[in-house]
């Protein structure tokens, strides 16, 4: 189990690395937005998040690894996940996060990030 699992404090700082999020706390969880749409939750006392995912991989990660991973809710086209932080690694995590981040974001949002830099960059053809 060497290096397994995240805090909440390491799970917070993830979210820095992403354009925008904004935390908004209520009564027992942190919600996660961009522009406005949520894309995760935090239940700091559980240790536990939730992520919006696609159907198609909250169904595969549920049933790869139920120990750590558990079906949320689906709305739409997308299949929200529970993660139990202290059962998953730092880098999956945080892949998770930003997918969860890249389906709510607006395409101009998620096309800055992934390039690297503020708005449209050139020369990105390769």
């Amino acid at each position: 189990m060497c290096g397994m699992g995240v805090s909440v404090d390491e799970f917070l700082e993830m979210l820095a690395k992403l354009p925008e999020v904004v935390q908004t706390d209520s009564d027992s969880w942190i919600s996660l937005k961009v522009r406005g749409k949520g894309f995760g939750y935090l239940w700091e006392n559980t240790e536990t998040v939730g992520l919006k995912a696609t159907i198609e991989e909250q169904i595969a990660l549920v049933a790869e690894r139920p120990e750590v991973f558990e079906v949320q809710f689906t709305a739409g086209r997308f299949g929200w996940v529970v993660v139990h932080l202290a059962k998953i690694d730092a880098d999956e995590l945080f892949e998770l996060v930003t997918e969860a981040w890249c389906l709510t974001a607006p395409k101009q949002l998620v096309d800055a990030h992934e390039g690297g830099g503020p708005g449209p960059r050139a020369g990105r053809h390769l």
